[in-house]
């Protein structure tokens, strides 16, 4: 029984340790994590899409289908918004809900 005791005990003092290091250390969790990679070219910007099969079922139907990309800072996380406007009277037939999309780590 005491066994699993020590156990508990490195274990919390194990996970401190590795806290306080990746907060007090620059660039550990860099090193230790990998960087985040680069945000894509057109952050915040509607781009409309036309070579994805949805775009094409969108265009039989008259609609234009358009994607962007919003970065949360705080959270390092993507949005990925979709709309569809009318190709006529450019005003937006609908919208797919958003989708939260993490930021990948990658090492060098």
């Amino acid at each position: 029984m005491w066994f699993v005791l020590v156990l508990g005990i490195a274990a919390v003092a194990i996970l401190a340790y590795l806290f306080l290091i990746f907060r007090a250390v620059p660039g550990a969790v860099d090193a230790r994590l990998g960087k985040f990679e680069d945000l894509p070219e057109n952050v915040g910007v509607w781009v409309a899409d036309e070579d994805s099969d949805a775009a094409k079922q969108a265009a039989t139907k008259g609609l234009r289908r358009e994607e962007r990309v919003l970065f949360d800072e705080i959270t390092s996380k993507f949005t990925h918004q979709t709309r569809y406007r009318n190709v006529e009277t450019n005003t937006i037939a609908r919208v797919e809900d958003d989708r939260v999309v993490k930021r990948k780590r990658v090492k060098d």
